[in-house]
């Protein structure tokens, strides 16, 4: 893909890009947030380029780094997330975009990372301060960002392009989190593609986001693109989004040309919780995009979405969906406007490796094509490119890929250090771990190697069993089952761990009933004999960091016993 047409970017690190904003358009936004913890009704901040560019000097001033080293940003979502963040690289260390130790349920994730990445500073806020210190004891120095105390006096050096700008940890929903290593040339490249590929006009684009500034996804659309770009970017705390999510739209209405991205269950979420007065006053005719992206894409969700919004000026084809990775900085694939594409694909061929339209089957949702970069679809056994209509696994290349992952080289070659066979060009490729299908230009994403679930030499994928699971009983909580495999006697057995809303209400009859009809519909559906069915209380699937069931975590959990004995076996 030539670069001449891609969007001019304001400087080849993300340092130049601030400084090159701040010089040419000192008093235009640069970054507002959406504060409704202060006030129910969102009290904005916002902040210029210019002083959001004089805030990032004085706390890079005070971090006493040298190049290299790794600041740890453990700030709340906000203003000082974003000058925390690009504070560690002014600085001249390598950022590690992570969250407050307060986040519940994801302290021992927190605790993995930190001593992975072996940060030399922290950054986090007056307020969080106290709380930082006790979890990462003494030996890490901790600056509040909002209340810097210079700590030296040579400046930092200048960053160049392939410098590591920042470590991006994966979400581990396979495996135990990785920090992506990714320069700045990694990051701006990546912006440059995503933006083609979508279509958009930076010149016209606000980006509205309540995603978490420490995800991939979250990160390039609330700070890396505009900061890219020059464009605003409108920020909101996730919690925010959870508590009334049609503050989401609203802020989306506030802002001609708003663009934004959310996985599939923000979709449903917003779908289902926001109520037909609220949708009234919602002005949606002004949104340039939203990207569906991050998670399995469900059609049904897509349906039910853009019926809810029609009224308040929504458009099928403002969805975007999307495919991407935090090893490719994030974005692999997506389309400019079109209603998004669904093809029914033949469930028994797909369950061979190959994709057959059919009148009856799984619906897969299109997630584009790429843009400046390759993809191919490989048999991830031979290295060798399949043809289009064959399931294998996703391979990238291209200048967005990460360098590696922090201080593992093994995994770093296996990952990162690809070869394909009898192709062009030969590598290094991204192994992406992640099935999909090449089908009329555009690619279909079928699930994880890792997940795929393997009953006598026939091919199932997951997220299909878990969405006829889901289909079974309305109080079954969509994105919310596991369907995994465990050690059988002969063959690889099927377990499913399904949230019920009312499963505090549920009398054990009605249980037994819903579990036995779950095991009928995926019989009927899959040919699968369950060997067993669990309806747990919502919370009970666990999930990454990012939002995603996590499989793997499950079955521990099941084979642990710790959701205890399953019903009508």
């Amino acid at each position: 893909m030539s670069q001449e047409n891609f969007p001019a970017v304001g400087g080849d690190t993300l340092t130049a890009c601030l400084r090159h904003w701040a010089a040419t358009t000192p008093e235009a936004p640069a970054l507002t947030f959406a504060d409704f913890a202060a006030d129910p009704a969102g009290r904005r901040r916002t902040l210029t380029w210019r002083q959001l560019a004089e805030r990032v000097d004085a706390a890079a001033g005070a971090l006493a780094v040298s190049p290299g080293d790794r600041v740890a940003v453990l700030c709340p979502q906000g203003p000082d997330y974003v000058v925390g963040f690009l504070a560690a690289i002014a600085a001249g260390a390598i950022a590690v975009p992570l969250f407050d130790p307060g986040l519940p349920g994801h302290a021992g994730r927190l605790a993995a990372v930190l001593a992975d990445c072996t940060p030399a500073a922290v950054v986090t806020t007056a307020a969080a301060e106290r709380d930082v210190e006790e979890f990462v004891g003494r030996d890490v120095a901790v600056v509040a960002v909002d209340r810097p105390e210079p700590a030296r006096s040579w400046p930092a050096p200048a960053a160049a392009p392939d410098d590591v700008a920042y470590l991006q940890y994966t979400s581990g929903s396979t495996r135990s989190p990785a920090g992506v290593v990714l320069t700045h040339a990694n990051v701006l490249a990546n912006v440059t593609q995503a933006v083609r590929g979508l279509g958009l006009d930076p010149a016209a684009a606000t980006t509205v986001s309540w995603l978490p500034l420490f995800h991939d996804m979250g990160l390039v659309l609330g700070l890396v693109t505009p900061l890219a770009l020059g464009l605003r970017s409108v920020l909101m705390d996730p919690l925010a989004f959870v508590e009334r999510p049609v503050r989401w739209l609203e802020l989306l209405g506030d802002h001609a040309g708003s663009w934004s991205a959310a996985p599939n269950f923000a979709f449903h979420y917003c779908a289902s919780r926001i109520r037909e007065a609220d949708r009234a006053r919602l002005r949606l005719g002004r949104v340039a995009a939203i990207v569906n992206g991050a998670e399995p894409i469900n059609p049904d969700v897509l349906d039910r979405f853009h019926t809810a919004f029609a009224a308040a000026g929504y458009r099928p084809e403002l969805t975007r969906p999307a495919y991407g990775l935090a090893e490719a900085t994030v974005f692999v694939t997506t389309g400019p406007a079109a209603v998004p594409r669904v093809t029914t694909f033949d469930r028994d061929a797909l369950a061979t490796g190959k994709a057959r339209p059919s009148a009856d089957g799984v619906r897969l949702v299109a997630c584009g094509a790429p843009a400046g970069q390759l993809v191919a679809l490989v048999d991830p056994d031979t290295a060798a490119v399949l043809p289009d209509g064959s399931v294998g696994e996703i391979w990238v290349h291209g200048p967005n890929v990460g360098a590696g992952y922090w201080r593992k080289p093994l995994e770093s070659t296996e990952t990162f250090g690809a070869r394909l066979l009898g192709s062009l060009p030969e590598g290094p490729w991204l192994r992406t771990g992640d099935l999909g299908v090449r089908h009329d230009g555009e690619l279909y994403i079928a699930g994880r190697i890792k997940d795929l679930i393997i009953v006598d030499g026939r091919n199932h994928y997951p997220q299909d069993v878990e969405a006829t699971a889901a289909s079974a009983d309305p109080a079954i909580r969509p994105g919310s089952v596991a369907a995994f495999a465990v050690a059988g006697t002969d063959t690889e057995a099927v377990v499913v761990v399904a949230e019920h809303r009312g499963h505090a209400d549920l009398a054990e009859p009605a249980e037994r009933a819903l579990a036995a009809a779950i095991r009928r519909l995926i019989s009927d559906a899959h040919g699968l004999a369950l060997r067993d069915v669990l309806l747990v209380p919502p919370g009970r699937v666990p999930r990454t960091s990012s939002g995603k069931i996590a499989r793997g975590a499950c079955r521990d959990r099941y084979l642990a016993g710790d959701y205890g004995k399953a019903l009508a076996r």
